[in-house]
């Protein structure tokens, strides 16, 4: 049963205290109006704990806003909720993304993820498309969704709030892929849960990379937030040529800086006996964190974003099916995933706000439990890319 306001409340006694769940929790379509966000629907989630969260359709249904009692857990860039029609997936020299990049989770993939590559595209048989330029993070998270359902479903006493909806990637003489997304949340909860299906709807082979890339702000991300995670090794940094030069390591955050450039980690993370990896930010002034909970089997690889700069200031957690070195060396590894037509790839994320300092404690102990994190803020990055087994490859 809902747990709202102090009270276990059941199906009939919610019901005796309003005239419609509205007035507590639910969700609720509505459409942006104005500027580059015109046109752009969303979906507003709410739980009635203060777990508020809204989704865009319109946007691959990726998270867009998600807040605590009033306080904020996703980051907003400066470029607003824009209308994907705005979007040119190869402008600026394949960073045309950074225009429209925003929000709580952007999802990266479906064939193509990292910076911007020109790839073989012979699979397609089509002589006059050898090659596909490809740009930063792939095209999925600015196509619209055909939103197939959403609403709230009692189950007994357990009221499940929730939208489906399928995200087409699809191209004459390319891939055909298709995202199908289902997004819930309970009354009463402080969770949001995601599934993801990924279909080769067409008949060619068909290359497939994916990532989540969930965007932390202000206030949870401040000076002092930690970055929590079980970390086996630290594979790579970008930043390895300046490491210590901005006095930030990849535990500890700052507060916002004039000038700072990006720093990205590669960890390799343990996972817990039921195969699943949990990273967490925490800010402990605030007694408030976020937890992210993903599946090894699905999403073996992690990378740690920060972006420190005035303005910008994010963190980022992102679980990969691929390690950083990108599309090129996934294929020349034999680590890429194929799929051949009608074969599917399954993912599942939890995002887990944690409200006060029992909350934050027992989720710093669960990830502990899994596996400790180097001590220091800098580790040294070992370079070591673990090899991505059991992934078919075509005949070359």
């Amino acid at each position: 049963m809902p747990e709202l306001y102090g009270q276990t409340l059941s199906a009939r006694a919610l019901a005796e205290r309003g005239g419609s769940l509205a007035a507590f929790a639910g969700v609720r379509l509505v459409t942006l109006a104005d500027g580059l966000e015109r046109g752009v629907r969303m979906l507003e989630f709410r739980t009635g704990t203060g777990l508020r969260f809204t989704v865009m359709v319109d946007r691959a249904m990726d998270i867009a806003e998600v807040e605590h009692k009033g306080r904020a857990i996703g980051w907003h860039s400066p470029t607003g909720f824009r209308n994907p029609a705005l979007f040119e997936p190869e402008g600026e020299d394949g960073l045309g993304l950074m225009r429209s990049f925003t929000g709580f989770l952007v999802t990266c993939g479906l064939d193509h993820i990292l910076g911007s590559e020109t790839v073989p595209a012979l699979n397609y048989n089509y002589p006059r498309r050898s090659i596909a330029p490809q740009g930063l993070h792939g095209r999925v998270s600015q196509i619209p969704a055909r939103l197939t359902g959403y609403g709230e479903t009692w189950h007994g006493d357990r009221c499940v709030l929730w939208a489906e909806g399928v995200v087409v990637q699809a191209a004459l003489f390319g891939e055909v892929l298709h995202l199908h997304r289902r997004i819930e949340a309970e009354v009463g909860g402080n969770e949001i849960r995601l599934t993801d299906r990924v279909v080769n709807a067409g008949f060619a082979v068909t290359p497939h990379m994916f990532f989540y890339h969930v965007n932390l702000g202000y206030p949870l991300l401040d000076e002092g937030s930690r970055y929590l995670a079980p970390i086996r090794d630290v594979i790579w940094a970008a930043h390895t040529g300046r490491y210590r030069d901005q006095g930030v390591g990849y535990r500890n955050m700052s507060g916002p800086r004039m000038g700072f450039a990006e720093q990205v980690w590669a960890h390799d993370m343990a996972a817990d006996a039921a195969g699943e990896v949990r990273v967490a930010l925490l800010n402990d002034r605030l007694a408030l964190g976020l937890e992210m909970t993903t599946r090894a089997d699905q999403l073996p690889c992690a990378y740690q974003w920060q972006n420190l700069q005035a303005g910008q200031y994010v963190l980022g957690i992102e679980p990969s099916t691929h390690h950083v070195l990108g599309n090129t060396a996934a294929r020349d590894r034999g680590e890429m995933i194929w799929l051949r037509p009608g074969e599917t790839r399954d993912y599942q994320a939890r995002f887990t706000v944690l409200d006060g300092t029992e909350a934050t404690a027992a989720a710093e102990a669960r990830i502990r439990a899994i596996h400790g994190q180097p001590a220091d803020d800098y580790p040294a990055p070992s370079g070591h890319f673990p090899p991505l087994t059991g992934r078919w490859q075509p005949d070359t």
